[in-house]
């Protein structure tokens, strides 16, 4: 099982969208490093909502439900997208300011590549997120 940081911004999808929904497809990913992340996703693993803008925090835990497969939208046949579905809000929403201050973070591509929207994370950079500091 892998784990996995999912950013989004809340006023186009927010976590409260894909608690709604109840799965939903991750689209609109185009950098080319975040579509190498999604297309070594797996069925099962776990996942971690970010919210962007003027949130910047994290939100949710999601699954992955659905592997990689071909982006409808694109032409080129290159991008993929996944499915998930929600699994539960955090305890307690997590700032980019308190993720920034914990060691286990730095060198995360998280704070090391800010604008990365699909980021690898390690089991226990997840569990800081899953138990919310």
């Amino acid at each position: 099982m892998s784990f996995w940081l999912l950013k989004t911004e809340a006023d186009a999808y927010s976590y409260a969208d894909l608690v709604r929904d109840g799965i939903a497809e991750w689209d609109g990913v185009t950098n080319p490093t975040a579509q190498r992340n999604m297309r070594a996703m797996a069925v099962g693993d776990r996942c971690v909502i970010y919210h962007t803008g003027d949130e910047r925090r994290a939100i949710g835990l999601a699954e992955i439900v659905r592997a990689p497969y071909a982006d409808p939208t694109d032409p080129t046949g290159r991008r993929v997208w996944v499915d998930l579905r929600a699994t539960g809000e955090l305890p307690r929403p997590v700032g980019l300011v308190d993720i920034k201050a914990m060691p286990i973070f730095a060198t995360s591509p998280l704070v090391t590549i800010g604008r990365l929207s699909v980021v690898p994370l390690t089991s226990e950079q997840f569990e800081v997120f899953a138990k919310a500091l």
